[in-house]
């Protein structure tokens, strides 16, 4: 099937051609008809799949077919970072190049002045973080008046960073009529109940296994003690020579601790996550991007909204809390069909945290040792027999009872 054949007006069909893009991925084929059609949608696809330009083609083709531009915000698109707050303006920018349409892109952590510049200048697509939108329009600097399309992107990671508030405040301020689209890398059970309050009998589209990984990411797990984590990753990237890894862990602190250990490995790397001002995580990519920097250190952050051309290697330095984050982080790598390899790195207290990513991908993952980094099982078994006991079994002691004199337990119901 080519782009032509879903209905695709030949001013987009020849900036696609421009592009290379021969040939749609099977989300853009299954949502472009219907984003067209003005159906609600609510879509889920492996990352590196095409999502974006899923439903930004078929709104930029609806601009393009108005009779009198007003440069009014007819499309806000909502995503959860300033990272993909960018990348998808980026996108923007490029599938309507040479075509006339306004877009402006607003997040928090930069200068809101060039933003409302831009605004004033006609803006008929905005991207925005929901905390800058507000800012926005509480300041009265922006009319949501005429939005015919809202587009919620990555929703999940929109409820897990706490997003709920400024989304319930800024649908009050969007018009009742309009056309919503939800579209992610993965579903749970908070968007599909988000989902009932806002679409209007939705067309639902899975182009592949709800919460599934990307079959071209080869994945590895390595059992290892956390104080040895540093080490492994740094034998890692020293010992196989690899120019461009993204390594992902749960805190801030972390991310600088780690940075500062690679150094001392004389391996260069550079820091991304949310205590850092927008400048700095802007020239962190960049310098990652251009090989700057071997190494960028991310918190989730940066999960989503990262898009660096042919990126081989991604590693779960630590595994993240929320199972969805896992498929994200690795998302990162293995896209538009390329190949990947994710490194996850297990310690004894992570592996319910494993247990968990299991059961949301249905795939059973087998534990590796790396010679040389073996876990230290005779200190796990000390740290097992040194459990404090319970203060059940404090109090016990301190009363001179035994174990054995606990009340018999009354059968449970069944």
């Amino acid at each position: 099937m080519s782009f032509s054949a879903l209905g695709l007006n030949p001013e987009l069909l020849s900036v696609l051609s421009s592009l290379h893009y021969l040939t749609p991925t099977p989300i853009q084929q299954a949502a472009i008809p219907k984003v067209l059609e003005g159906h609600d949608v609510m879509a889920g696809a492996q990352t590196g799949t095409g999502k974006t330009a899923a439903f930004m083609l078929p709104l930029i083709q609806r601009e393009l077919a108005q009779v009198e531009p007003s440069k009014a915000i007819r499309v806000l698109v909502l995503t959860p970072t300033r990272e993909l707050a960018q990348q998808v303006h980026r996108s923007v920018i490029t599938y309507s190049q040479g075509l006339g349409v306004n877009s402006v892109v607003a997040y928090g952590g930069a200068s809101i002045n060039p933003q409302i510049e831009a605004l004033n200048q006609g803006c008929e697509i905005l991207v925005a973080t929901p905390g800058r939108l507000l800012e926005l329009a509480m300041k009265g600097l922006i009319d949501l008046s005429n939005l015919e399309t809202l587009v919620l992107d990555e929703a999940d990671r929109m409820l897990d960073m706490g997003f709920i508030g400024e989304i319930k405040r800024i649908l009050k301020r969007l018009p009742e009529q309009r056309q919503t689209l939800f579209f992610s890398a993965t579903f749970n059970d908070e968007v599909f109940a988000l989902s009932k309050t806002l679409l209007r009998d939705p067309v639902l589209i899975e182009v592949a296994e709800r919460n599934a990984t990307v079959a071209q990411i080869e994945q590895r797990f390595y059992e290892v003690d956390q104080s040895k984590k540093a080490a492994l990753l740094a034998y890692l990237i020293g010992s196989k020579n690899w120019q461009q890894v993204l390594v992902f862990t749960r805190t801030k602190q972390a991310v600088d601790e780690l940075v500062q250990e690679l150094g001392k490995d004389g391996i260069s790397a550079a820091g991304v996550h949310g205590d850092k001002s927008q400048g700095a995580r802007d020239r962190g990519l960049e310098d990652f991007k251009i090989g700057k920097v071997r190494v960028l250190v991310a918190t989730d952050v940066a999960a989503r909204g990262l898009d660096i051309h042919q990126l081989q290697y991604v590693v779960n330095y630590e595994l993240p809390y929320n199972a969805e984050d896992y498929i994200h982080r690795i998302g990162r790598t293995g896209r538009a069909g390329q190949e990947g390899l994710a490194i996850s790195l297990v310690s004894q207290k992570e592996k319910y945290l494993l247990e968990e990513i299991e059961k949301l991908t249905g795939e059973y993952s087998v534990l590796q040792w790396m010679e040389g980094f073996e876990p230290n099982l005779m200190q796990l078994d000390e740290v097992n027999a040194k459990r404090k006991p319970s203060k059940k079994a404090l109090r016990a002691k301190a009363l001179g009872q035994s174990g054995n004199t606990r009340k018999p337990q009354k059968p449970r119901r069944r």
